[in-house]
């Protein structure tokens, strides 16, 4: 009696194609750099820093009334306040 040999099932085709497509396409996830530690005099002197600040309207108003610089003026009388 002749034998007829088995096959072996792994998946349909389609199923093998995806799984190496999916393999080979899978995103790892990148090891982020640690972060360096802050250096606290690395500061510029007289470097400006960019903030969001809330002001009453009457205090902005007050610094804009005489037009462009209004934003050095606010920072002069910052630092006055600040006894800078």
């Amino acid at each position: 009696m002749a034998m007829t040999p088995t096959r072996r099932t792994i998946g349909s085709a389609r199923d093998v194609a995806e799984a190496a497509f999916k393999s080979a396409t899978a995103k790892t996830a990148p090891k982020l750099p640690e972060a360096a530690p802050a250096a606290k005099s690395t500061a510029l002197p007289n470097a400006k820093e960019m903030v969001s600040l809330r002001l009453d309207r009457e205090v902005l108003e007050h610094f804009q009334k005489d037009g462009a610089g209004w934003q050095e003026r606010v920072n002069a009388a910052l630092r006055k306040a600040a006894g800078l």
